[in-house]
């Protein structure tokens, strides 16, 4: 019996995820407990990482898309930018705004987004074009 298609991708999102992720969090932590930057530009910095390691292995992996990087670079972008303001929102609110620890709150925001970046990536970055494009 094999699983459902749509099971096994999930399965290989969270592990692509956990890769970046580790990625973003590895930046983070540089930034703020190496260089002594803000917890806001060390999220930062680290969600470019994690976005760059996303692309190639969700294009690849996760998606296993054909569509050409002209076409899916720019929207996987547009996702990852839009995930990238909602990131900075919300470390700020969290961090500035409420208090709460760095690290406890870039679990909550990374937890959040993970559901727009997989929609997103799925339904528009790296979904089939329609049959006679």
């Amino acid at each position: 019996m094999t699983g459902s298609p749509l099971l096994g991708r999930l399965i290989r999102f969270a592990a692509v995820g956990a890769v970046g992720t580790a990625g973003h969090y590895l930046t983070l932590i540089a930034v703020v407990e190496g260089l002594g930057g803000d917890p806001v530009a060390g999220s930062v910095a680290g969600f470019l990482v994690g976005a760059l390691i996303n692309y190639s292995l969700n294009r690849a992996i996760v998606f296993r898309s054909g569509r050409a990087h002209r076409e899916a670079l720019p929207r996987f972008l547009a996702v990852a930018g839009l995930g990238l303001v909602w990131n900075g929102l919300l470390m700020s609110l969290l961090t500035h705004a409420l208090g709460v620890h760095y690290l406890l709150a870039q679990i909550l925001v990374t937890a959040l987004l993970l559901f727009w970046h997989y929609a997103g990536n799925a339904l528009w970055t790296f979904a089939e074009r329609p049959s006679g494009r």
